[in-house]
């Protein structure tokens, strides 16, 4: 599954992901400023969370109530190492049965599930992004 789009566009990518769900646990790549977290409100919001949204850079891991019950937001950026994501109890989070959606994942690696779902947002332009679903 690939998919170009701007901001005015975002659902289609967000459908698209949903679209592909397998998995609980879903892991967004991209570089800094590539709309990881723009794109991860997209998805909170399409799933029927209404309070705001933002980047958990600083907590790790932000709460969010929908209908299907709470989704959990981490950003990884900050850690020293993997095992920090052990000491607060990352593996709980996965094991929940609740949408984990991962921000800088790649710093965990060793941590995650067996199977997630996994994608990579790359910039084209200023304006225009492409996901891209990483197959492993």
């Amino acid at each position: 599954m690939e998919i170009i789009f701007d901001k005015e566009a975002i659902n289609n990518a967000v459908d698209a992901i949903l679209d592909h769900k397998n998995h609980d646990v879903i892991r967004i790549d991209g570089t800094m400023g590539a709309g990881k977290t723009t794109l991860i409100s997209a998805l909170c919001k399409r799933m029927g969370v209404t309070e705001t949204t933002s980047s958990p850079t600083f907590s790790l891991v932000n709460t969010y109530k929908s209908p299907q019950g709470a989704i959990y937001h981490f950003d990884f950026y900050r850690l020293e190492n993997s095992n920090e994501a052990i000491d607060f109890g990352v593996e709980e989070y996965f094991e929940s049965g609740n949408i984990c959606l991962l921000e800088w994942a790649e710093i965990i690696s060793e941590h995650l599930p067996l199977s997630y779902d996994h994608y990579q947002l790359e910039m084209i332009n200023a304006s225009t992004r492409k996901l891209k679903q990483v197959i492993k």
